[in-house]
């Protein structure tokens, strides 16, 4: 059984938990709004690139699915990276019916000037940490990022009734 002052410890700590990711994700959403800047794109568009360059042309649908963005979202997404060049509709090999939204050009090429500094210093953080510490944080990060993306997907026009677990009071 968990005495009170064991309790306060893990709701302190689960509370810094809470609180630093709130720090990442922002961080994360400002580094990307500002390099997609950089580069001419909404921040929206930047995040479009990076799922097509990890998952290679898809279908809306598909995308949809990676992004958890709405079907019409997704339409006029795909629009505004065709009319600045970044990616083009295809058929599908397959099946004609489909049709695919991949990259033109070598979009990791054009964005890996912006990501040297950030990536050597993650590095230089990780290399801290051991392989076992690694794995947890890897099984973290993709879980969190599993159920950050499930919850974009369900996101409703209703606001919830009772503050959620770790959201800023």
């Amino acid at each position: 059984m968990q005495s009170d002052t064991d309790s306060d410890a893990r709701k302190a700590l689960l509370d810094e938990v809470f609180t630093s990711g709130r720090e990442l994700s922002t961080a994360a959403v400002m580094f990307h709004t500002k390099l997609s800047e950089l580069r001419g794109l909404s921040a929206t568009e930047g995040k479009a690139i990076d799922i097509l360059l990890r998952f290679g042309p898809m279908t809306a649908g598909e995308f949809c699915q990676h992004s958890g963005l709405a079907p019409a979202s997704v339409t006029g997404l795909m629009q505004r990276l065709e009319s600045k060049g970044i990616a083009r509709r295809i058929r599908h090999d397959e099946d004609k019916r489909k049709v695919l939204i991949e990259l033109i050009g070598d979009q990791v090429t054009a964005a890996t000037p912006y990501f040297v500094d950030f990536m050597s210093g993650l590095t230089e953080l990780l290399e801290g940490y051991t392989d076992d510490e690694l794995r947890i944080i890897a099984d973290y990060s993709a879980k969190a990022a599993e159920i950050q993306k499930n919850a974009a997907a369900r996101l409703g026009s209703s606001v919830p009734e009772q503050p959620l677990p770790g959201a800023p009071t």
